[in-house]
């Protein structure tokens, strides 16, 4: 090695490269995509891009290449308006968030206990539910007795109780020897995203009432938009948004009619948003939001100090997984990450077990830990908009408004209350959670440990029971992985009945011919908890005393194109004498040959709607 000094400066690992121009990128991407195209058919660049682009259940295009074009006009600044890259300039130091862990366990001496852990472990804010089948308001001062008011923000939450909530933590506030002018957080009233859930006509004169609860605590903002409320019920990045604007508008427009200046109003709401495992999109629609209500500021004139948007970011409950727990642990880093980058000003990310129940102190550890991980080890709280410039980001953040805006203005032209009650927001998320359902039921959007390499003989995650929650008639959570978990259920119970459920593997030739097909459908039956026994033999007899034994009327063949044409016809037909009902074959019908489509009662094979397979299988083997 020479002991001449190299500076950094004239070190350049790229030195020996040319530097790839976007033509050179296009060859390589029409290299791969026409290696088996015969000639004459191949895709020509147009073709290609169109092939490469998909499209979100919003309508949103991901593009496969962003180049500078798509990138922001003009950058702008953090703590600036418009705000797109943040509220406020992270200064460096540690942190860069609030970590404010849910707590809703109505055990409120076990809630205190674990409210000082937190706090003692890293935690730096206090989020409370307070509902019958959670924190109870009078308990309010229990659970907070050890936190220093000065120190801790506090953040309620309530889909039934929020007024009551509101006065418990206010009279607890005004007790306290704190100076009230240091105390942070949010009383959580949100009457619009109450009754959304509840199904009934929101009452607009609490908000009113809300602010008068504030007015000792100059720092405490009494209203939150809790876009959480739609984002559960289906709503996508697009609609989440929109909903959130304007349920925003409304409290502005009926704080001012109660006397306040539309500075005032601004100054008294905040925004509790979604963060979920699409990282990008969740950085843009929280860039988004900022941006769209610094506008709304501006035709309000507001003063430009007052249209930052605080935003309090908590983890898609819509997107956590029952089976396969623990895999929540990666949604739940996604996410978080979403969200640090984004400019959340508070986060909460949700314990993996919160669909089993109450959370464990493990569980609590680990999702506490996810966001000092991001923040303090990974440095992403040191980082103020490190997505801001990214050609992608921005075009995703500058779709998002577009969309959102065009979205708002048709719920505002009537008011957002009157959507919400005569059931256009209704009729909007059912069209969402349809497109979505689709998406999920052919695996496009895939969940893991789900719909995609699941684990159907692992054990239940242990957890506390929920108390029985009150019943209520309006927008409900819509799980993604519902559908499938209900499909698991109906096997377990079979299983339980001594019924289990077989789908016959006819695994024809050597490994190396059925191996890859074997993989694919074994855990395709396995999403919906389906056991699936392997048959290999030599003759077609083979196969059908194996069937037998196993006691299913179900079998699929697997193999190579090369083996079904030589055995699978006779396979098959050997296995509808033992008694099989139905036959089918992984890949496509017509390897086998002819008599192939007389033989078989269909395929399975990768894109096919895997809910619509399995409940018919359920059916057919009596689960």
């Amino acid at each position: 090695m020479s002991d001449q000094a190299t500076s950094a400066a004239d070190l350049s690992l790229a030195a020996d490269f040319d530097t790839p121009s976007q033509a050179d990128w296009e060859k390589e991407v029409l290299k791969v995509l026409n290696r088996r195209r015969p000639e004459g058919k191949e895709l020509d660049i147009e073709q290609a891009y169109k092939r490469l682009t998909s499209t979100t259940v919003d309508g949103l295009t991901t593009k496969p290449l962003y180049v500078k074009s798509d990138g922001a006009d003009e950058l702008g600044f953090p703590g600036v308006a418009p705000f797109v890259r943040g509220t406020t300039v992270r200064s460096g130091e540690m942190g860069g968030w609030h970590v404010a862990q849910l707590h809703e366990d109505p055990d409120a001496a076990e809630t205190r206990r674990l409210v000082l852990q937190d706090l003692e472990r890293g935690g730096t804010a206090v989020y409370l539910r307070v509902d019958p089948d959670a924190i109870k308001p009078e308990d309010i001062p229990t659970v907070l007795a050890d936190v220093l008011l000065d120190l801790a923000p506090v953040y309620l939450t309530s889909k039934t109780q929020q007024l009551e909530a509101a006065k418990a933590l206010a009279a607890f506030l005004a007790d306290s020897e704190k100076d009230s002018a240091g105390m942070t957080g949010s009383f959580g009233i949100d009457p619009i995203g109450a009754a959304a859930l509840a199904g009934t006509e929101p009452d607009l004169s609490v908000l009113k009432e809300a602010v008068e609860l504030a007015k000792p605590f100059p720092n405490m903002r009494p209203i939150v938009v809790d876009a959480t409320v739609f984002h559960n019920a289906g709503a996508g990045d697009v609609h989440e948004l929109a909903y959130a604007i304007a349920a925003g508008v409304e409290y502005v427009r009926a704080l001012v009619d109660a006397g306040l200046s539309a500075d005032e109003a601004f100054g008294a709401i905040m925004f509790r948003v979604s963060a979920t495992t699409n990282q990008f999109a969740t950085i843009s629609r929280l860039r988004a939001l900022r941006g769209l209500w610094n506008r709304v500021g501006e035709v309000l004139e507001v003063s430009e100090a007052k249209r930052g948007a605080i935003q309090h970011a908590v983890t898609s409950e819509r997107q956590i997984s029952r089976d396969d727990a623990y895999v929540n642990l990666l949604r739940g880093t996604m996410s978080s990450f979403g969200a640090a980058v984004g400019g959340a000003e508070i986060q909460t990310v949700q314990t993996f077990d919160v669909a089993w129940g109450l959370p464990s102190e493990f569980s609590r550890r680990i999702a506490r830990n996810t966001q000092l991980l991001l923040a303090e080890e990974s440095n992403v709280g040191r980082v103020n908009d490190p997505a801001g410039g990214a050609w992608f980001v921005e075009s995703m953040t500058k779709q998002l408004s577009e969309a959102a805006w065009g979205v708002f203005q048709q719920l505002d032209a009537e008011g957002f209350v009157k959507a919400l009650s005569d059931g256009t927001v209704k009729a909007q998320l059912d069209e969402l959670n349809a497109e979505r359902a689709k998406a999920l039921s052919t695996r496009k959007l895939p969940l893991t440990g789900v719909s995609m390499f699941p684990n159907h003989t692992e054990k239940p995650v242990q957890a506390k029971a929920r108390p029985e929650a009150p019943e209520l008639g309006g927008l409900t959570l819509v799980r993604d992985s519902q559908i499938f978990e209900e499909l698991r259920d109906r096997a377990e119970k079979a299983r339980f009945d001594g019924n289990a459920p077989k789908v016959l593997l006819a695994c024809l030739g050597t490994r190396r011919d059925f191996g890859a097909r074997e993989g694919f459908t074994g855990n395709l039956f396995h999403v919906g908890g389906i056991d699936t026994p392997i048959a290999e033999g030599t003759t077609p007899e083979d196969f059908a005393r194996q069937l037998k034994e196993q006691g299913t009327t179900v079998a699929v063949l697997c193999s190579s194109a090369k083996v079904y044409a030589e055995q699978g016809v006779a396979v098959a037909e050997a296995l509808r004498a033992a008694g099989a009902e139905t036959v089918l074959v992984a890949g496509q019908v017509k390897e086998l040959g002819e008599g192939g489509e007389a033989a078989v009662d269909g395929n399975v094979f990768d894109g096919m709607n895997v809910v619509e397979l399995l409940e018919t299988t359920l059916s057919k083997l009596g689960a």
